[in-house]
């Protein structure tokens, strides 16, 4: 069982699982007509109690983010999909024998990195970000649940995906390069995580294959930090343009950050680190096959 396989990592492990001659029925707002689908609009209804009827395996992919509405307004959203939603899919899982809950969670959940820092599973910090928080709410859950029940339970935090049709920051600074407008980054010394959406799905699947992932949490990325300049500079190669000798001075970018909390908050996330160590995942045996280097027109 898949929850938002419709979307850009659920579609990736859809494709892999089917590879592996797997039997997939997924949760979805509308009907898939390639696989067996369960109609079911978390933000609105309640999952048939007859969903995970003769499933050994449920991937919960799906979750509430990136709205663009004032979080503090919807809220109640954000809980009920990501936390109440959550729960539910996994008691279920409990009534109907399900044996492995795999939980796409997000390295949010562990709240900010420090800069200079590279954080692990267990640098616990408090987040004020409600969608962290809400991620965070529904891994303590589930491991609970998991540790009452016997049910094996894992938590993946992906660090930023990147891969064919990827949408969002990285998608509008490949569009920006391409028409010219996107200007060159300077070299800050950050540090930011990243993975290709193929080994993301391998880490899933291996985490619901190896026994040793039962209860445990683990930040997925391709083990080697970039900075803001190295990612523009990559994707600069990607799009055929030439990388630029110069850069935009860094104390511009500090100035017009000064202009708006809202504009601090993207230069924030365009410059500032979000460093995370995979290390424990690695012990597990992954090892990321892709890396900034290997990005190319075919991840995009």
């Amino acid at each position: 069982m898949i929850t938002g396989a419709a979307g850009f990592v659920g579609k990736k492990l859809v494709g892999a699982l089917q590879c592996k001659g797997e039997r997939i029925r997924v949760i979805s707002r509308n009907a898939q007509a390639d696989y067996e689908t369960v109609v079911c609009d978390f933000e609105k209804e309640t999952i048939p109690q007859s969903t995970l009827e003769s499933i050994n395996t449920v991937f919960h992919i799906a979750g509430f983010a990136h709205d663009r509405r004032d979080a503090s307004k919807i809220e109640h959203l954000y809980r009920k999909v990501n936390v109440d939603t959550t729960v539910q899919l996994a008691e279920l899982a409990v009534k109907s024998g399900v044996k492995r809950f795999i939980f796409i969670s997000s390295v949010k959940a562990g709240g900010n990195t420090p800069f200079g820092a590279c954080t692990n599973e267990d640098d616990q910090k408090n987040t004020e970000d409600v969608y962290g928080k809400t991620k965070r709410e529904a891994e303590l859950k589930l491991l609970e649940i998991g540790q009452v029940s016997g049910m094996h339970v894992s938590v993946i935090r992906p660090s930023l995906v990147y891969g064919p049709n990827v949408k969002g920051n990285l998608k509008l600074m490949l569009s920006g390069i391409k028409k010219g407008w996107f200007p060159p980054l300077p070299e800050t010394g950050n540090r930011r995580s990243m993975i290709h959406v193929d080994d993301l799905v391998r880490a899933i699947l291996l985490v619901a294959e190896d026994k040793r992932a039962n209860g445990e949490i683990f930040i997925a990325t391709d083990g080697a930090p970039h900075s803001s300049r190295d990612i523009y500079n990559a994707m600069c190669n990607v799009v055929g343009k030439s990388v630029p000798k110069w850069s935009v001075s860094k104390i511009l970018f500090d100035i017009v950050s000064l202009l708006s909390p809202r504009i601090k908050y993207k230069v924030d996330k365009l410059l500032g680190d979000e460093c995370y160590s995979s290390e424990k995942l690695e012990k597990l045996g992954f090892k990321a096959e892709k890396t900034l280097k290997d990005m190319n027109e075919t991840d995009f």
